[in-house]
């Protein structure tokens, strides 16, 4: 199975050329499972609330999700994007699988960052796998990485690989994720944008350095902070289900979630 992400810098607001600049990267790469950056197709700082309900789009019936769809079924290629998704009144950050048969499924991101929580409401979908054919992914977006519980439930549910657009500021999520995929015994995807966004008095820099990790914490491709670039790996997602450390050690097997009852719960109530 061939896995890859794409990097690359969006142009706040400009979802046409946006789109146009994935289709160029995407076309004629021979992969069967593709990550995009969160936010891929409007860039990511918005500085008003109406500005994001301008952007947003409802997912599968939005003219995003049907790019996706379309450069899915003309390249024969799964592809997992994050773009900002209207559903009624509510605004998500969310990423979306699209497939070369035709079908979507919607992740909504559950860790908001920052100003992320004045203009989107929490994630309500949990966190979700879906099986591709040839290996089961799960679906988390950017600051959801730094809650090692994401990354675990997704491999309870029996993710091989997790999908992770992202909008990377901190300097520390492609580190964590070495430990994440490590600790689960997973394949990830962290899909990064990269170049700076000034709007108004703010301004965000993005670290790119988007990777494929492996589910011994072994880093089968990386790009460097600023280029925009498609990068592929050949896999077998059949060793993400070896979940065997040792002869007698087993990732998941060897849980005690009888020990784990504070994990869930709330602060005020351990």
């Amino acid at each position: 199975m061939k896995i890859g992400f794409v990097q690359f810098c969006p142009r706040f607001g400009d979802k046409d050329d946006n789109l146009r600049r994935v289709e160029e990267m995407v076309r004629g790469t021979e992969a069967d499972l593709l990550v995009l950056p969160e936010l891929f197709n409007t860039g990511y700082l918005f500085l008003f609330q109406e500005e994001v309900v301008r952007a947003a789009e409802a997912i599968p019936g939005g003219p995003t999700t049907q790019f996706l769809l379309r450069l899915a079924k003309d390249e024969q290629v799964h592809i997992v994007a994050g773009l900002a998704e209207k559903a009624g009144r509510r605004l998500y950050n969310s990423a979306v699988l699209v497939s070369p048969q035709g079908w979507t499924r919607t992740y909504r991101k559950s860790h908001l960052f920052v100003d992320e929580k004045i203009f989107y409401h929490p994630g309500d979908t949990g966190f979700v796998t879906f099986d591709i054919g040839a290996a089961r992914v799960g679906l988390m977006v950017c600051f959801d990485w730094i809650y090692p519980e994401s990354a675990r439930v997704l491999a309870l549910k029996g993710a091989d690989i997790i999908c992770h657009p992202a909008n990377l500021v901190l300097p520390f999520c492609q580190k964590a994720m070495v430990t994440r995929c490590l600790e689960n015994g997973v394949f990830a995807i962290t899909a990064n944008r990269t170049g700076t966004e000034t709007r108004g008095d703010k301004s965000l820099t993005y670290s790119g350095m988007s990777q494929i990790v492996g589910p011994r914490g072994e880093i089968l491709a990386q790009a460097n902070g600023d280029e925009q670039v498609v990068r592929i790996v050949e896999i077998d997602p059949l060793k993400a289900r070896d979940k065997k450390v040792t002869e007698r050690n087993d990732l998941l097997a060897d849980r005690r979630p009888e020990l784990y009852g504070e994990i869930t719960a709330k602060e005020n109530e351990i």
